[in-house]
This record gives C-alpha cells, sequence and structure tokens, in this order.
C-alpha cells in the first residue's frame, strides 16, 4: 500500500480543515496516511488514530506573535517534526512526504529522506514573504531571507500543490517550478461539512440582523477592524438593531475582546472562541451578513480565504474590503467597501443591512456560485491526480 506522511505546523488536524480533507482523499484513494500536527487546547492527544488516519501531535511553546517568538515556535516545531517523523520512518514507513507551510522551512526534515528515494510534496498555504510584510510592516533581512527559504522549498519539492491559481502563478514565476509540477488545489468545504441548521437564538440577542465572523484571530486577520466597523454602524449611522458574533480563536482575540470593551461594545459583539459541530452550524446559520474584515495589503490581496467558501456554502451574502483574490472568486455576489478603512466597510453593510430583498438575493447568488464552483470533490480529484502522477514518474 502506498503511503504519506503530511507535516503541518500551525494548526491540528481535524482542525486544519484543508490539511484533514486531503489526508481523507488520499485514505479514499486506498493510501496509508500519517499526519503530523502540533496540538492544541482542543486536541491534546499525542497520538490517535482518526477515521483510519495516524495523527502524531508534537507540543509547541507560547503561540507567536513577535519576531523573536515565531523563531522560537518554528524551530521548536521543526526538532519536534524531526522526531515523530524518524518515529514514522521507522515503523510504519512513508513512500511520500507532504510539507505544509509556514514555515517554509519544513523541508529541510524531509532532505535525508530524499536522499533515500523518497517523494516530496509542498502544500503551499501562505506567501510567507508578503505574510511576513503584512505583520510587521517592514521589509529587509527576513522579507529576502523568507523569499530564499520559499524558493529553496518550491526547488527542493517534486511536485507543488497550491492553495489558489495566484499561488500557481507564483511557483511558476517566483519559484522557478515547470507548469506541469504545480496542481492549484482550493480549500473549499465538504458539502457535508457545512450545513444550515436552526439559528442559535441566545447568539443572535435578539438583533435584526447579525453580522458573523469566522476563522482564525491573528493580527493580519483585522478582527479589529470589524469592531471599529461596529462602532461606525452604532454610533455615525445609528443602527441599533445589529449584533456581531465572532467565531474563532488566535492570538489577537484577547486584544480584540479589550478593543471592543474600551468602545463601549462588550454587549454587541459575542466571541464564542472556537465552536465545531452542531454549535457551529447553528453559529453560522445565525449570520446575515459574513464579514471579511482582512485589510487590503499584498499578502491578503493573493489569499484564498475560507470564509469565502464557508459563507457562500450557507448561502450568506459578504462583504469585504476590496481584494483581488476575493473579488475573483466571489464576483458580484459579494459587496465591496470603496475604501479601505472599518467606516468604508461599514457603509458597504449597511447597503445589505438596509435592503432585506438585495441582501436574500446576494446570499441566494452566493450559494447558487458554491454549489456550482465550490465543490470539493472537484479539487480532491486534482489533488489525489497530482499524487498519482508523482508515483507513476517514480515508478510506483
Amino acid at each position: 500500500m502506498r503511503s504519506c506522511v503530511i507535516i503541518v505546523e500551525n494548526l491540528p488536524v481535524p482542525l486544519d480543515r484543508r490539511v484533514w480533507q486531503e489526508a481523507r482523499a488520499l485514505r479514499d484513494a486506498g493510501w496509508r496516511v500519517s499526519v503530523i500536527c502540533p496540538t492544541s487546547k482542543i486536541h491534546s492527544a499525542h497520538f490517535e488514530e482518526l477515521e483510519k488516519i495516524a495523527v502524531y501531535r508534537h507540543d509547541l511553546p507560547l503561540e507567536a506573535r513577535g519576531k523573536l517568538g515565531f523563531f522560537r515556535e518554528y524551530l521548536s516545531a521543526l526538532l519536534s517534526e524531526a522526531r515523530l517523523l524518524f518515529k514514522i520512518a521507522t515503523g510504519p514507513g512513508f513512500d511520500v512526504i507532504q510539507v505544509c507551510n509556514p514555515p517554509d522551512i519544513l523541508f529541510l526534515n524531509a532532505l535525508p529522506y530524499k536522499l533515500l528515494g523518497k517523494r516530496l510534496v509542498f502544500d503551499h498555504h501562505d506567501t510567507c514573504p508578503e505574510l511576513f510584510a503584512a505583520k510587521f510592516g517592514t521589509r529587509g533581512f527576513f522579507y529576502r531571507l523568507l523569499l530564499l527559504a520559499e524558493k529553496a522549498t518550491m526547488k527542493t519539492a517534486d511536485i507543488v500543490i497550491c492553495a489558489n491559481d495566484t499561488y500557481r502563478d507564483l511557483a511558476i514565476t517566483r519559484g522557478g517550478r515547470r507548469p506541469e509540477d504545480v496542481t492549484a488545489v482550493y480549500s473549499v468545504p465538504r458539502l457535508d461539512s457545512l450545513k444550515r441548521v436552526a439559528p442559535n437564538s441566545k447568539l443572535r440577542n435578539g438583533a435584526r440582523i447579525v453580522l458573523g465572523y469566522v476563522g482564525i484571530i491573528s493580527d493580519q486577520d483585522g478582527v479589529d477592524q470589524l469592531v471599529l466597523m461596529m462602532q461606525h454602524l452604532i454610533e455615525d449611522f445609528g443602527r441599533g438593531d445589529i449584533h456581531a458574533i465572532v467565531i474563532g480563536d488566535g492570538p489577537a482575540l484577547q486584544s480584540v475582546r479589550e478593543l471592543a470593551i474600551r468602545l463601549g461594545l462588550a454587549e454587541r459583539i459575542t466571541f464564542t472562541g472556537y465552536l465545531s459541530g452542531e454549535d457551529l452550524h447553528a453559529a453560522m446559520s445565525s449570520f446575515d451578513i459574513g464579514i471579511i474584515p482582512d485589510p487590503i495589503n499584498e499578502y491578503n490581496d493573493k489569499i484564498s480565504m475560507n470564509k469565502v467558501f464557508e459563507y457562500s456554502a450557507l448561502g450568506v451574502p459578504t462583504v469585504a474590503y476590496d481584494l483581488s483574490e476575493t473579488r475573483r472568486l466571489l464576483g458580484a455576489t459579494a459587496q465591496y467597501s470603496e475604501e479601505p478603512t472599518p467606516r468604508g466597510l461599514a457603509r458597504a453593510c449597511l447597503k445589505l443591512i438596509e435592503d432585506d430583498a438585495e441582501r436574500s438575493a446576494r446570499g441566494q447568488a452566493a450559494k447558487t456560485l458554491a454549489d456550482d464552483r465550490f465543490v470539493w470533490e472537484n479539487e480532491a480529484r486534482k489533488y489525489v491526480a497530482a499524487y498519482e502522477k508523482l508515483m507513476a514518474r517514480s515508478g510506483k
């Protein structure tokens, strides 16, 4: 039986939906799959078998925010992943290693195994140089170092899987890869993983319109922009009929909660923390409008956000800043801010808050788009086909 080990550093499985869906797709295609990932408060077991997939987890230091913190986190993860990879290599074994960035140094653990004939797949989740520039507002030595690490990963990998076509173009132009060795696989949810159910009336808090956010809450995700947007809607535009629900966790959660308290919005925004299963479905089914508050920068402009696919799958219209990849995916189904400020985002929301018919029409158009284009089974076929092509090239 062909076998693969997938290494992901920034999220555990099954919380990392993209990695978990990829692992299941390979399993369904007859592969034996192992995953190496970090622990979390929710997923604390260091080893477990989930749906016939072996999951090996390692501890991490406190989740990083500063440059030194990221260095410590990545070094700790690299050493832990090396230990677990050796454990799998000397146990069940593997034919292929898949590394999922960030960071772009995970290929280092694969190098000894490449010398033994193992294959390396790079799953390009994030553009780390652009992410660094967005986080720290600067380029320079570390930015150039990240460009080198990205290119080294691209060159070392046998094939590259990319999260969208923008990343595919980068792999070809900036990474120097042949087009036939790069496949775009979008992180769309399985149809059975998101469903509309009865909304959570407690979370709606009696509001006529609920604005929702779901995702990781890091500095670059712009949840502070959502809080400021709510301030404009309530204080400047007199919308006393709205409430916001923020679903998720991350290193910036505490700071955005404190911002909401300072602005007197503690009763107007509910922070649920991490949710899953029926609780998640009920919370997201409470959304009337989905917010993508990620600010305009060179990183956010290139990424295909999970929120795009998740809001659309539930028939929730989206309000977002005018980001290239978001507009390319959602087209006219979304409402875009005309200026890159929280006040502009509030004005964009206002159009859908005030016009019930338009809000309903945008939501239905988003659902139609999702049913037609955002289909995981199509992405899974491309993903497995890339693996099959790799193995055929290897004569296995």
